[in-house]
This record gives C-alpha cells, sequence and structure tokens, in this order.
C-alpha cells in the first residue's frame, strides 16, 4: 500500500484530519517525571496511547531525539513501535542534500526507521528531491511556505510573476511523477492557503502552526481541504502533547486532541 492510500484509509477509519506531533522536549516532561531518555519513551508512548482513534498520522521531529544523543535513536524506535501499524508516520526532518547524501538519509528514516513519508527541504532543487520521491511506497512533504516569522525571509519573495513558495507548489506538481508528494504549508498563512491550493489542487498539505504558533484552524482548514474535504492534515504538537504539566496529562492530551478533531471536522 502506498503512502497516500494508507494515510486516505487513516483519515477515514477514524474521520480525522488531525496529526499529533510528537516533540518531546526533556526539560518540559510533566512534573511527576525525571528528565531522563526512559521518561521520554514513557512520556510519548502515553501520548500515543491516549490519541490512538482520534490522530489520522503522528509527526515525531527528528531533532528533538537527536538532542537525547545516542540514547534518543532508542527512544524514537520505542516511539515508533508504539504506533499502531496502521496508522500513518511521517518524520519531520526537513532534509535537503545532494542526491547521494540524500539517498542515505532515505535509508535512514525510510527502511532503517520506516516512516512512511518524511519532510524535505527542496531548496537544492530536483536531484536532492528524487531520492525520497522515488521511494513510491513512501509520502514526500516539501517546504512549501512555513509557520515561523523568518518565512518572509526568503519564502515570500517574488521573483517574476511568483513568490518562492509559489515556485515550489508549481515544481513540486511537475516533481510528483509517484503521486506520493505533498506540501508543507504553515496555518499562520492563511492569506496564502487559497493560493497555493489553486497552484496545486491535488497535492495534500501538512499544515503546522495551529495551537501554540496562533494559525487559526478555521482558515487553514475551509482554505486547504480539497473538494472531497480532505487533502490536509492539521499537526498540533505541544497543544497536545502539553496539555497539561501534571500527572493527568494522558488524559488532557486526549482531551485536546478530541476537542481540535472536533473543530476541525466542523470546518472541513
Amino acid at each position: 500500500m502506498g503512502f497516500p492510500d494508507k494515510l486516505n484509509r487513516s483519515i477515514d477509519r477514524y474521520d480525522s484530519l488531525l496529526c499529533v506531533g510528537l516533540d518531546p522536549d526533556i526539560d518540559k516532561l510533566p512534573s511527576p517525571m525525571k528528565p531522563t531518555p526512559d521518561a521520554v519513551a514513557e512520556f510519548n508512548i502515553a501520548i500515543i496511547q491516549a490519541t490512538i482513534g482520534l490522530a489520522a498520522a503522528y509527526k515525531p521531529n527528528f531533532g528533538f531525539y537527536g538532542a537525547l544523543g545516542a540514547s534518543g535513536w532508542d527512544v524514537l524506535c520505542r516511539t515508533l513501535a508504539a504506533i499502531p501499524a496502521s496508522v500513518p508516520v511521517i518524520l519531520d526532518a526537513k532534509v535537503g542534500d545532494i542526491g547521494n547524501t540524500a539517498e542515505q538519509y532515505a535509508r535512514m528514516f525510510f527502511d532503517q526507521l520506516g516512516a512512511d513519508a518524511l519532510t524535505v527541504n527542496p531548496y537544492m532543487g530536483a536531484d536532492a528531491v528524487s531520492p525520497f520521491t522515488a521511494r513510491q511506497d513512501r509520502g514526500v512533504y516539501l517546504l512549501c511556505l512555513t509557520s515561523n516569522p523568518g518565512a518572509a525571509d526568503l519564502q515570500q519573495r517574488r521573483t517574476g510573476d511568483l513568490t518562492l513558495f509559489e515556485h515550489v507548489a508549481v515544481r513540486a506538481r511537475e516533481w510528483n511523477t509517484c503521486g506520493n508528494m505533498g506540501l508543507v504549508v504553515g496555518a499562520t498563512q492563511p492569506e496564502s492557503l487559497g493560493r497555493i491550493r489553486s497552484l496545486a489542487p491535488e497535492l495534500p498539505f501538512l499544515i503546522p502552526g495551529v495551537g501554540a504558533q496562533g494559525g487559526d484552524l478555521q482558515a487553514a482548514v475551509t482554505g486547504s481541504r480539497d473538494s472531497n474535504g480532505r487533502g490536509l492534515l492539521i499537526n498540533a504538537s505541544r497543544a497536545v502533547q502539553y496539555a497539561s504539566n501534571g500527572a493527568d496529562y494522558a488524559e488532557a492530551a486526549r482531551h485536546a486532541a478530541q476537542s481540535l478533531k472536533d473543530q476541525i471536522n466542523r470546518y472541513r
């Protein structure tokens, strides 16, 4: 089963467009926990178990695991093992390098870790992207217009008739020969969502920036959904993971995820 089919089955099974980010900061673990790698794994597993049935996908951010040193690889593997096999995993690493290096990244994230999809930086062009898209059973989300303030520095610069992020959307369609490509589009950029959707009507969006970053959830959903009311995932990390700093953190995470899922479904 290819990534798009796996994702759509999960969306339909759980009636959800919610993606739960797994970005564990060892210094922000709930108060009952000690700041150790084992506690990070325990925390992640509890969040996953609390949100199964609510999330259509999970998105671990590789940086939070690399920051743990050698033990971080084990924590990430234990985290991925806790996610049901039917629920897709999007590994957020934002990689992008020359072709032979990109192939090694593909081997690491797809073959060694078993991720279903990966975030990729398209700045170096087609030859840096193709080693990922060549894995026809896996998904690739290109950074298009991100949710951070610095997106204005380069992504919103105009080159000819289009901004840089619009060029990325156009090129993504050209590069999508295997039908496994999507775009990362921040919820903090609602005025641009419709423009990107018009340039790439068939590409799925991964939308961060809702919750702690203050993105407009309604605008994100209505501006990016496709004709079937799908075509997007709304990612929430801190808003779900850190819904409580106490012993009830897992229960609070479930309530936060349920609330987000319900809101998204109202707007879709």
